[in-house]
């Protein structure tokens, strides 16, 4: 839920935790899109849509919006992760990031950004 040019839109719904919102959001959404956060459960969420990317839970892809470079750091660990061998190259391509939502958005409506993905998992 959010406001969006002053109007609230969204929905509220209570779920009895943590995994049923995960397979809630799983399941209704196109994309998912990281915005920076508040706490572990924002990277907790990330990480984990990533990781079901990469299993084949589903095939979304999964943005980052990095917001005064905000998450420059953690897509630094990912890098290093990809360079020593603990993350596959093409595990890599899940994941797109940008510092304004119209470029994350470029982005990700590119066709060529989902099916580089899709050919690579």
């Amino acid at each position: 839920m959010g406001i969006y040019h002053g109007e609230l839109v969204g929905e509220v719904r209570i779920v009895l935790d943590m995994h049923e919102r995960k397979a809630a959001m799983a399941q209704e959404a196109d994309v998912f899109i990281a915005f920076p956060g508040r706490g572990y459960g924002t990277m907790e969420e990330l990480l984990e849509m990533i990781t079901w990317a990469q299993l084949g839970i589903h095939k979304k892809l999964v943005g980052l919006l990095k917001v005064d470079d905000n998450y420059n750091s953690l897509l630094a660990l990912f890098n290093n992760g990809v360079e020593e061998g603990f993350i596959k190259c093409c595990a890599w391509n899940i994941l797109v990031s940008a510092s304004s939502t119209k470029e994350l958005m470029m982005k990700m409506e590119d066709p060529a950004m989902s099916s580089h993905f899709y050919l690579n998992m």
